[in-house]
Formats: C-alpha cells, sequence, structure tokens
C-alpha cells in the first residue's frame, strides 16, 4: 500500500517539475524572442526649434459698409411725377432724382406772394406813419404780424414744393429704383438705396482680452477669406464700451475702395497686424497636441542602433538635418555613399514635453514655455506616438513648411 503512493507521488512530482521547466522554457524562449525583435520605428515629420521673428496678428470676422449711405425716402405723400436716375447710375449731391406731382402747392405760391407784397407795402406805409405819430403802435403791430405771417405762408409752401422733389443729400451710386411713375407713395417708403462707394467703413469686433492690443491708426488687412487679405485699411474708431452679452468690443477701419472691389454689406475676415515680437518660439499648430491634462508635444533625440539614446549626451540633432526631407538616395549619391536600403536610418526617441501656448496666426502658435531653441519637435504623426516611441524622419510633406507660406 505504501508502495503504491510513494509511486503516486512519485508521478506528481514528475508532472509538476514537467510543467514548472515547460513554464520557465517558454518564458526564457519568449523573453529572447522579444529581445532580439527588432525595435518598430514611426514614420514622422519634425522641425527643429529655432527663435524667429513673430508678427502676432488679431483675426476677425467683419462686413463692409459705405463711409456714407442711405435708403432714401419722401417725407410726404404724393404721386410719382418723373424719376430721373437709372439703376447704378453715379449721381451728385444736390440732384433731383425723383419727382412728385406738386401741381397743387404751385398754384398757391402766387397768391402767397401776392400777399406778402400786400403785407409789405402796408407795413412800410405805417412803418413811416409811425414815425411822424399818425399811426398807433398797435397799428404798427399788427401790420408787422400780418407781414410775418404772409411771409410764414410763402416759406410753407415752398417747403412743401422742395418736399416733393427727392435730391441725393451726396454723391455716390444709387440703386435700383424701388417705385413706378404714378406711383402713389407714402412718406418713409424707400424710393432707392445711394451709397458713397469710393470709402468703405470695415466693422468687426474682437473679444475684450485683446482689446488693449488695438489702438487707433492701427494697419488692418482684410478680404473676403482669409487666403486674400489683400485690401488695407487703418482703424479710426474703437467703442468705448463693451458688449455686456457677447463680451466683444466693436471697431471700425477705413478703406480706399476708388477701384469699386467692396460692396456695402459684404462679408469679411479681418486681420489687425499688431507690433512684431522678436525671438519667439513658433510652432506649426499641428505639432501642438491638447489633452485633459494640458497641451503637450514630442520632442526627438537621436539614438544609437540598439534604440536608445546616446550616452554622451549628443541627442539634439543638426537644424539642417531637422529641416531636411525628400530623397535618401539623393542624398547618398551627392556623398558617394551606397544606396539608402544599404543604410540604416537615423531613428529618434520621442518624449512628451508639456508646454504652454499662446497666441495663434495663420497655422502656427506661439510657445511660451516648456521649450528651447535646437530642440526637435514632431509636427505630425502624434496619434501614432507615445512617450518612448522610436520614430524615423520624413520631412517630404512637412506642416511647417506649409504653414510659413499661408
Amino acid at each position: 500500500m505504501i508502495k503504491r503512493f510513494l509511486i503516486a507521488g512519485l508521478l506528481v512530482v514528475l508532472v509538476c517539475g514537467g510543467l514548472v521547466g515547460f513554464n520557465l522554457f517558454r518564458d526564457k524562449k519568449i523573453a529572447e524572442f522579444f529581445a532580439n525583435m527588432p525595435v518598430k520605428t514611426v514614420t514622422v515629420s519634425a522641425t527643429t526649434v529655432a527663435p524667429r521673428d513673430w508678427h502676432p496678428t488679431i483675426d476677425a470676422i467683419g462686413s463692409a459698409k459705405a463711409a456714407q449711405g442711405v435708403d432714401l425716402a419722401f417725407e410726404t405723400t404724393g404721386v410719382v411725377e418723373a424719376i430721373k436716375f437709372k439703376s447704378n447710375d453715379r449721381v451728385k449731391a444736390g440732384q433731383v432724382l425723383v419727382q412728385l406731382d406738386d401741381n397743387v402747392e404751385q398754384a398757391q405760391i402766387p397768391g402767397a406772394q401776392s400777399a406778402v407784397e400786400t403785407a409789405e407795402a402796408q407795413f412800410k406805409r405805417l412803418s413811416a406813419l409811425r414815425k411822424s405819430g399818425v399811426a398807433t403802435q398797435k397799428d404798427f403791430d399788427t401790420a408787422e404780424r400780418e407781414l410775418n405771417a404772409a411771409r410764414s405762408e410763402l416759406e410753407r409752401l415752398q417747403a412743401l414744393i422742395d418736399q416733393k422733389s427727392l435730391k441725393a443729400p451726396f454723391s455716390g451710386v444709387i440703386g435700383i429704383p424701388q417705385i413706378d411713375l404714378g406711383a402713389y407713395v407714402q412718406p418713409g417708403a424707400t424710393v432707392a438705396t445711394l451709397q458713397d462707394l469710393d470709402r468703405m467703413y470695415v466693422d468687426f469686433t474682437v473679444p475684450e482680452q485683446r482689446a488693449s492690443e488695438v489702438t487707433l491708426g492701427q494697419a488692418v488687412r482684410f478680404g473676403p477669406d482669409v487666403n486674400s487679405l489683400d485690401h488695407k485699411a487703418k482703424i479710426i474708431g474703437i467703442n468705448p464700451k463693451i458688449d455686456t452679452e457677447s463680451r466683444l468690443i466693436s471697431v471700425r477701419a477705413e478703406a480706399d475702395n476708388r477701384d469699386g472691389k467692396l460692396i456695402p454689406g459684404q462679408f469679411l475676415q479681418v486681420r489687425v497686424e499688431l507690433k512684431t515680437q522678436p525671438d519667439t518660439i513658433v510652432l506649426p499648430q499641428t505639432a501642438l497636441v491638447t489633452s485633459l491634462y494640458g497641451d503637450y508635444v514630442y520632442v526627438l533625440e537621436k539614438t544609437s542602433a540598439n534604440g536608445k539614446a546616446p550616452a554622451n549626451g549628443e541627442g539634439q540633432p543638426e537644424v539642417s538635418e531637422a529641416e531636411r526631407g525628400g530623397s535618401l538616395a539623393a542624398q547618398a549619391a551627392e556623398n558617394d555613399t551606397p544606396p539608402p536600403q544599404q543604410q540604416a536610418e537615423q531613428t529618434y526617441k520621442a518624449t512628451q514635453v508639456f508646454v504652454k501656448p499662446g497666441r495663434r496666426v495663420n497655422g502656427l502658435v506661439e510657445i511660451t514655455s516648456g521649450l528651447k531653441a535646437g530642440q526637435m519637435v514632431v509636427t505630425s504623426g502624434q496619434n501614432k506616438l507615445h512617450s518612448g516611441s522610436i520614430v524615423t524622419i520624413n520631412n517630404s510633406v512637412d506642416p511647417a513648411q506649409i504653414a510659413r507660406t499661408e
């Protein structure tokens, strides 16, 4: 019986030992496999940090407005007798544009003029008699009142006649007529729009946080889109009050529009040019990654053949190498070296570095802290990286260069 237990125990020990030995052997082989497995590299584009002159701007959305523009309307009622303009005519200040029927008022003018002449004659006669002491003061005052009333009635009729003629208040371009001959118009009904297109206002708003950066006389560029900011203007007005609902401040710039390229009411992209800021670290916006923990970039260091950073501290690449992209075969030919397939590509180790971004302009972002000159930063391909990734660089399509040319 004891002999059977010994045999069973021995079998159990052998089985357990075999399992343990197999697991140890398997773990050793797996470790050897991963130790000898080549390091997986990721291809990215990169740029070298170099301080430069930074031209900060404020981008905004605005609209064009004529320096002088009005929707013309009559102050009185009447029937349209004549329309003396055509669409898009250039009219001069004081030119009659539309004439209403004023026959009734014109017919009353002779009677009013006669009444004025009679009142003037009576006033002169009583004035002479008053000096002689014959006429009383009461008669003299009555004659004066009648003269004033007659003159007032004549002026009232003349004003009514003037209201029947719609005149251009300033020189400009007249729009499409909104009335027809024979139509009965009411006070305030729009007849046409008149716009002075030689000078244009560009109205836009900026956030209250940047209101202190905007000053009178500042240069402004604008256009229909961000790639066509061909027009120039200068700021002539800044609203002294911030809108409490939008938290924006209104700004107005003035531009020359004698070429007629701007139209009142046109949508515009506006860029306020600020003072140049020297020695500023600027990166393409594609280099910056935003997370719940903050904004960060990937900084690259040269690695040795085994994928580790060199021990001598010479991990930062040269500027020319950072900006270099394109064909490795061409470089090999110039240096009389073997073809690219026979050369080992330089690899880099990516390290996550948190930074503090500043203003963003035209595809570029200002970095106020976290980086220093000479460091190499990944500009695209970050979605495939983590801290410690091994990468190679291909700048054949470089977002840094694209951002600079915009």
